[in-house]
């Protein structure tokens, strides 16, 4: 068939008003005998639109696109959307959509960024696309967030950029954003063989070129892009008609439909959703903003589908009934319903009631809660689970509680055996001081504030902890007059509450026991949950995330989202305890929440009737490695990998999409009885052997010049080929972002980024070279570096290149690689070398007599320490540190003018790499 009439138009604030219009235009250009005899609706409008015109059916647009784009091309298999707002990427496998990428954090990037630019530079959009066609210099404004774009658009203005160039750049930009950014690819080979791409965008003559250019595919680009999702629908519609009748309101009534639309908050729970109600004519109505079915007056979850989440919320938190005030003796103590207590509460309740002390737990979140703690975030860029800790302890604050107690742990237990450790996150590990040094209210208010570090490896580790610090703080009260405001003890809380060490240990062997209960009693729901499920023939989806993820401020009341759908909900940690990992990993698997979801997606891979989405807080750079992982975990099962990501705005719209997407994917494979092939995860690490050692080039990522300008003599003095790259550029910035997982940080992108712009330039053989990467064995993704170089040398086809671990904790053993006594001096001598040349010169240089004597006198010096550090001699080592100072000592300087003195702190990487700083120093 053909397409007789499109229409397409902004919604201008009313897609009901705007499809009414469509249709109302149809209907006027319809021959006298036709009729409307099937009619599907799909985008963010389609629940609203169907309810409204009461029509046949709705669809999931990522399907509606699917078909369309196949009309085009049957054997379509990548799907490039770019609208107005949002951004897809659609993977079509074996005539199913097999996953599904959106943008996720903004708009930046779509046609609204292309059509605002233009009108600020007082061009029509047509205009301003034709243009860039003929740009001759386009200006490379990266892929960055578009307040970045506006100041650089701004400064290349300033340096003579024409209107063209930043056109043209703007349309490399809107494609970088795509495929690095949302699609994450590193070789074209990964979009497929027959794209299609859309969207009114694609419209942007510019932005097609830009794609072909940077992807270097060719694409089908439909004459109709833009209405891409609409003619998708009519031709589902078209083939789900079988000669009934239309449901759909004939024109008489459409012509007479009368709709208002009021807003109200839900009282059915204490989500207080905010619900925006659309009454009809007829008194039909229609209701969304609604997290769960009691929204719209039904009874919630009425079939009972076990949703976990739920589940855990109750018996972790609220389960748990305090003392009266009158029986508990030792006063009240607050506790934040924040992160790890979302793990800890049952341990913490138990242990303080045992003690004597009502606990007061801070209600559940809500944006009122988030809003009270807000003056006092740090930083912006946190995830939303840490900026909502302030608005808690504030209102523990408020309510008069004169003991906050919220620890600082940087140990889980270790739940998974062979996993590499089980630290928490910096965030969890150390929010506690952060709330101590950013919120004053503590010592104002003349809390009694208590964040001790503590570690959950075991019983006796964490009890013996307990007794040191309590009886600690006991002494220090008892032994000196602190007041209040001490940030050394707790003298109002102490002074009166003695407390033995025999009171702390039962108390502490009471609480593991119940920890340990509730710890149980979750795996026994996972177990009966996926009873259930093979009872009744209902799927399961493992919501897979952190503990804090089941407060519903957190996760905006997806759980219920997914049991609407006749979906049961599940934890990681109700079913992790059935999982094996396959290992090696390609990651580090270092964290204990993250063993859980890698566990749990190791049991998901296996079950027919289970899926995993993962849940990622925006700001969690630990996700960086975290989603990659699970990802290979499942898809190499032939899984569809989900990941939602989550902050403080609350819109479901994405997130629909994607559930919805993802059922209507395992529906359709299902009905296809389409089998999928499964491959080992496993990761076959390339090992560096002694006989690599004697002809093969080690490349090492530059960090800090001035120390790894004796990092090459040192290693090479000890028997190795080692090359410290100078590829710290702009090149090696693109190749990193094209390698690197973009939620990963920015000193990881450097490091990679050199790595693999070295490796790409042919200039070493890939069979005769390796990468050498130091890891911390912290808690930090520093110690995933390697994980993430690794993968990028798998992306680029580098497989064989062993990548060698530096580590004082030996986390990696290399038979051709060894850390002897001979190189630990060198390294040592380099690096104290580099720390004198830090001081002498940054002190010298602003006040240097003789412009570049600073510099002249650092690079003799230095020529003559790098040929030191080869032989290691301890006395020459002394003498040429004396030297150095004692030459800086006597250069010429001009010191009539104070100058300021400038601290900079930060990320170790930034600081000391100068093109990672931008050369601020």
């Amino acid at each position: 068939g053909s397409l007789l009439y499109s229409f397409y138009s902004n919604n201008n604030g009313s897609p009901l008003k705007t499809t009414i219009k469509a249709i109302k235009e149809i209907y006027t250009l319809l021959p006298e005998n036709a009729n409307i005899v099937r009619s599907c609706s799909t985008g963010y409008g389609e629940a609203l639109i169907k309810s409204a015109l009461m029509l046949d059916e709705g669809e999931v647009e990522t399907v509606a696109h699917y078909y369309a784009a196949a009309f085009f091309d049957p054997k379509v298999d990548c799907i490039l959307d770019i609208g107005g707002q949002d951004m897809k990427c659609i993977k079509i496998k074996n005539g199913t959509v097999d996953s599904v990428q959106l943008n996720e954090a903004c708009s930046s990037g779509c046609g609204s960024f292309i059509e605002t630019f233009a009108k600020s530079l007082n061009y029509e959009v047509a205009d301003f696309a034709k243009i860039a066609l003929f740009a001759k210099n386009p200006i490379d404004l990266g892929s960055r967030c578009t307040v970045f774009m506006n100041s650089k658009v701004k400064q290349a203005q300033k340096e003579g950029a024409t209107v063209a160039d930043i056109s043209a750049g703007l349309a490399y930009s809107v494609i970088k954003n795509a495929l690095y950014k949302v699609i994450k690819i590193a070789d074209p080979k990964d979009l497929g063989t027959h794209i299609v791409v859309q969207g009114g965008t694609f419209y942007n003559d510019a932005v097609l070129r830009s794609f072909e250019r940077i992807s270097g595919c060719k694409a089908i680009r439909p004459d109709i892009a833009g209405i891409m999702g609409a003619f998708g629908a009519a031709l589902i519609a078209r083939e789900h008609y079988s000669r009934e009748e239309t449901t759909m309101l004939p024109i008489e009534r459409i012509n007479e439909l009368k709709f208002d639309s009021s807003m109200s908050r839900c009282k059915g729970c204490t989500n207080s959703c905010l619900l925006t109600i659309n009454k009809f004519t007829g008194g039909r109505h229609f209701i969304s903003g609604n997290r769960c079915e009691k929204g719209i007056g039904k009874e919630k979850n009425k079939d009972n589908i076990p949703n976990l989440y739920e589940y855990k919320l109750h018996r972790y938190m609220d389960y748990y009934e305090p003392l009266a005030k009158d029986l508990a003796p030792r006063g009240v103590v607050g506790i934040p319903r924040v992160l790890n207590m979302y793990e800890n509460y049952p341990f913490w309740f138990t242990f303080f009631t045992k003690l004597g002390y009502r606990v007061e737990l801070s209600p559940e979140s809500t944006r009122k809660i988030y809003e009270l703690g807000i003056e006092s975030i740090p930083s912006e860029s946190e995830c939303y689970p840490a900026k909502i800790v302030h608005g808690h302890i504030m209102w523990l604050i408020k309510q008069g509680i004169p003991y906050i107690f919220y620890p600082c742990v940087p140990y889980e237990r270790k739940e998974i055996s062979d996993a590499g450790n089980h630290y928490n996150c910096p965030i969890v590990t150390s929010y506690g001081e952060n709330i101590k040094n950013n919120m004053e209210e503590i010592k104002s208010e003349n809390i009694c504030y208590q964040n001790p570090f503590l570690s959950f490896e075991n019983k006796e580790i964490l009890t013996n902890r307990l007794v040191e610090y309590l009886l600690a703080e006991q002494r220090m009260v008892s032994q000196s007059s602190f007041d209040y405001t001490s940030e050394f003890a707790c003298t109002n809380n102490f002074s009166n509450n003695k407390i033995t060490e025999a009171e702390i240990r039962v108390a502490a062997f009471l609480a593991w026991a119940e920890l340990e209960e509730t710890r149980e009693d979750m795996k026994k729901q996972g177990e009966q949950t996926m009873e259930y499920l093979r009872k009744t023939g209902r799927m399961g989806i493992v919501l897979a995330g952190r503990p804090y993820h089941v407060d519903p401020e957190i996760n905006h009341g997806i759980p219920e989202l997914i049991n609407s759908y006749g979906v049961a909900v599940l934890t990681e940690d109700s079913i992790s305890h059935l999982g094996t990992v396959e290992r090696p990993m390609i990651v580090v698997d270092q964290w204990m929440y993250h063993s859980r979801l890698y566990a749990a997606a190791s049991y998901v891979r296996t079950q027919p009737n289970l899926q995993l989405i993962q849940l990622n807080s925006f700001g969690c750079g630990l996700d960086a490695v975290t989603t990659d992982g699970v990802s290979d975990i499942l898809t190499s099962a032939g899984k569809i990998y989900t990941v939602l990501k989550i902050d403080e705005v609350n819109n479901l719209g994405a997130a629909r999409i994607r559930i919805r997407s993802l059922l209507s994917a395992v529906s359709d494979r299902n009905r296809k009885h389409i089998e999928t092939k499964v491959e080992s995860p496993a990761y076959h690490r390339v090992v560096f052997t002694k006989e690599m050692r004697k002809d093969y080039t080690l490349l090492a990522p530059q960090m800090s010049p001035i120390h790894f300008d004796f990092l090459e003599p040192a290693f090479n003095s000890c028997g190795y080929h080692l090359e410290v790259l100078n590829n710290d550029n702009k090149a090696a910035v693109d190749a990193g972002l094209k390698y690197v997982n973009n939620d990963a940080c920015y000193p990881s992108l450097m490091v990679v980024g050199q790595i693999m712009d070295a490796l790409l330039s042919g200039k070493y053989d890939p069979d005769k070279v390796a990468v050498m990467i130091t890891q911390t064995g912290g808690g930090c993704r520093a110690t995933n570096y390697i994980g993430f170089i690794r993968r990028a040398l798998k992306k680029a086809g580098f497989e064989q290149i062993p990548v060698v671990s530096i580590s004082t904790s030996g986390l990696e053993k290399n038979p051709g690689f060894e850390i002897n006594y001979n190189m630990i001096v060198r390294a040592v001598q380099a690096l104290v070398y580099g720390d004198i040349f830090m001081k002498v010169l940054y002190r010298t240089r602003p006040y240097e007599k003789v412009p570049g004597s600073a510099n002249a006198l650092h690079a003799h010096w230095r020529d003559i320490c790098a040929k030191s550090v080869q032989n290691g001699k301890w006395k020459e080592f002394r003498k040429n540190c004396r030297e150095i100072i004692e030459a800086f000592d006597t250069l010429p300087l001009d010191e009539s003018v104070k100058k300021p003195r400038v601290g900079i702190v930060g990320e170790i990487l930034v600081k000391f790499l100068p093109s990672a700083n931008n050369y601020l120093v």
